[in-house]
């Protein structure tokens, strides 16, 4: 019987040889196939069957605004704050033109009738006989240009014509006088009314509200 002859051959790879081949064993194929693919889809990167995304493109620079958005902010900031103080400016401007009329549209009938109904009133004994002909309703500040002033309203509930005096009040907090008004109504017919308005020259502060003190009717 002839001997076999030695194969030069590892350990895993010692097998009998049946026709002719060696047996290769299923890991070092399947890790060989697995290696191919490797190289295989690291070799083409722009064809149509490749699996590699692009990398990110750098951004368009020419497409960027030149001007630093720092500046921007701070014009836009200083044009609000113009503005702002512009408007401040115009408003305080505007309240006292408002003030100013206010005053200037009352004060010449103002004057005539506190002069007539003082006189009336001076020796009107208690608050006189007219006191449910008359009321009166507070005058927003914002109207007033910020000047305590009260509107008048005198309704003559008699049937007949008839002239009123009438004295207003202005007190503070504590229900002390601080000043005192008068306003009148002159020939008012029958179920007519006036409404005249007294103001106070005194400043807005302390707050003073108006009170009927008396009203006379003659």
């Amino acid at each position: 019987m002839r001997p076999q002859p030695t194969e030069d051959l590892s350990p895993s790879l010692r097998r009998v040889r049946p026709h002719g081949r060696y047996l290769v064993p299923a890991s070092v194929t399947v890790t060989f196939a697995l290696a191919v693919g490797v190289l295989t889809g690291c070799g083409h990167s722009g064809g149509s069957g490749s699996n590699v995304s692009p990398g990110p493109t750098p951004p368009h620079t020419a497409s960027f605004s030149s001007q630093p958005l720092p500046s921007a902010l701070a014009s836009s900031a200083s044009a609000a704050i113009s503005s702002a103080r512009a408007s401040a400016s115009a408003a305080a401007s505007s309240a006292s033109a408002r003030a100013s009329e206010f005053e200037a549209s009352v004060s010449a009938e103002t004057a005539r009738r506190a002069a007539v109904a003082e006189k009336e009133l001076k020796n009107v004994p208690g608050r006189g006989n007219a006191l449910s002909e008359v009321g009166l309703t507070g005058v927003p500040r914002a109207q007033s240009g910020g000047v305590p002033a009260s509107l008048v309203t005198i309704t003559n509930k008699t049937d007949r014509k008839a002239s009123y005096a009438v004295q207003v009040d202005f007190v503070d907090a504590r229900g002390h006088v601080v000043e005192t008004r008068y306003t009148g109504a002159e020939n008012l017919e029958p179920g007519k009314r006036q409404q005249p308005i007294v103001f106070s020259r005194k400043p807005a502060e302390p707050n003073l509200t108006a009170r009927l003190a008396k009203a006379q009717r003659y």
